[in-house]
């Protein structure tokens, strides 16, 4: 299901997402003109994240399918995110990659905390968000200058003592 992102092997993949407009419409920047950009993109949010960033495949020397990551925000809290290229979507592999990764989070890195960070707009993300188990904590207004715009968030949260529903 995972493993380590390589921004070289998976950017040229992973540009399906990161080239798609649509697919970027809720990041801070639009979408990449180039597979060298997508790589230089992925390389710049792997630094700092190298352990903590995945390539979402179904094979473990597969194509990558998505991107996911956990990135350390304070001690013992981390940020949580995932983007899929538009033909994995729909088919449970986000549901099981980020259980796979809360896992790792809570059991393995000693996270108290994992929360995400949502478009207010971004529906199908809150929907999954929701589907495991993360708790609505509120709103920030204009959190986010985009290329759509100033964009509120939704932050979702889930604590280490929260009922894993994907392990059901």
């Amino acid at each position: 299901m995972l493993r380590l992102l390589d921004p070289e092997r998976d950017g040229p993949v992973l540009h399906a997402i990161f080239g798609d407009e649509d697919c970027c419409t809720y990041l801070a920047d639009p979408a990449t003109n180039s597979v060298v950009e997508t790589v230089r993109l992925l390389k710049k949010w792997n630094e700092g994240t190298e352990e903590t960033t995945w390539a979402i495949v179904e094979e473990p020397e597969g194509d990558a399918l998505g991107r996911a990551t956990l990135i350390p925000r304070e001690r013992d809290i981390w940020e949580i995110g995932i983007m899929l290229c538009p033909k994995a979507q729909g088919r449970g592999l986000a549901v099981k990659a980020l259980g796979e990764i809360i896992d790792d989070g809570f059991d393995h890195l000693g996270a108290r905390r994992i929360f995400a960070d949502i478009d207010t707009d971004n529906s199908p993300s809150i929907r999954l968000f929701e589907r495991l188990g993360f708790q609505r904590e509120g709103v920030l207004r204009g959190t986010w200058i985009t290329h759509i715009g100033e964009r509120d968030s939704v932050i979702f949260g889930l604590l280490r003592s929260d009922n894993r529903v994907w392990a059901r």
